[in-house]
């Protein structure tokens, strides 16, 4: 653990941009738990006699076509997209690496028709999948959760196959086989455990796609609904103002969204570096 702590150490040091995606992330979920709290205004109050007003000493990201304050729904936003996104991300990890450790633990005709289907499922245009998804559950924040977790289950599927695949014959595995342990324990103390690692990193990267699709799905009006402050919301209700000169409207909750992306991104590239300094570059 102490050797872990060091590296993520120097990996900060020699790389301040991966500092810098630790600060955002930091930040974002700083306003993700506190951020109702911090709000200057109520981000759901309307009030049409400062609809539309440029970003001001009153309004830092100005207010909407009705008035309500941009600033206060980026802020509260967060938690909802963040929720959204960590729920997506932990489920499809939790499924997909069971299913993958057991078909790469077993193998035959289970891992055979299971790869099938991860195959099939890949062939789908995973956003398309997630409309179709959506669109059959109804809109609601846990048909958005759902949706993205199944559109995710294949990456962990099949990284856990072949990350057991490579392990179940290793030594140590061989040894818990001869002291008495059966498959079930074999799979859940031993194999599960060591194939975490690659899991988490995996799972950072496809947090800021999480976030991205959560978006997508409410800017095309099959995710959260309005008045909820919610990112893509925001930037589908900003971008009908971009023509006659009301940048603000789309352009804050767009830059949080891009942040968020681009601080997940570099932080699953840390991660990687620390959990398997041989891919560093």
């Amino acid at each position: 653990m102490g050797d872990r702590l060091a590296l993520a150490r120097y990996i900060l040091a020699e790389n301040p941009i991966n500092l810098v995606a630790l600060l955002l992330f930091l930040a974002f979920v700083g306003c993700a738990v506190l951020g109702p709290s911090l709000v200057p205004y109520d981000p759901i109050a309307t009030d049409t006699a400062v609809a539309l007003q440029p970003p001001s000493a009153a309004h830092w990201f100005g207010t909407d076509q009705l008035g309500r304050d941009v600033f206060s729904r980026v802020v509260v936003a967060t938690r909802l997209d963040l929720v959204i996104a960590f729920a997506a991300v932990l489920l499809s990890l939790a499924v997909g690496a069971v299913i993958g450790a057991t078909i790469g633990y077993f193998g035959g005709a289970l891992d055979t028709s299971v790869s099938r289907v991860v195959d099939v499922l890949m062939a789908f245009p995973l956003f398309v999948l997630a409309m179709a998804m959506v669109a059959a559950l109804g809109n609601s924040v846990s048909s958005v959760v759902y949706a993205t977790a199944v559109i995710n289950l294949p990456f962990y599927i099949r990284l856990a196959r072949a990350e057991v695949s490579v392990r179940k014959g290793l030594g140590y595995v061989e040894a818990a086989r001869v002291g008495g342990s059966g498959h079930a324990r074999i799979l859940r103390v031993i194999l599960l455990p060591n194939i975490l690692p690659p899991l988490v990193v995996q799972a950072s990267l496809n947090l800021g796609w999480a976030v991205l699709n959560a978006a997508g799905l409410s800017f095309i009006g099959l995710g959260v609904r309005a008045p909820t402050p919610e990112w893509g919301i925001m930037v589908a209700e900003g971008a009908q103002f971009i023509v006659s000169g009301r940048w603000w409207l789309a352009f804050f909750p767009g830059l949080a969204l891009m942040l968020a992306v681009f601080s997940f991104n570099l932080l699953g590239d840390g991660l990687r570096d620390i959990v398997d300094p041989r891919s560093r570059t």
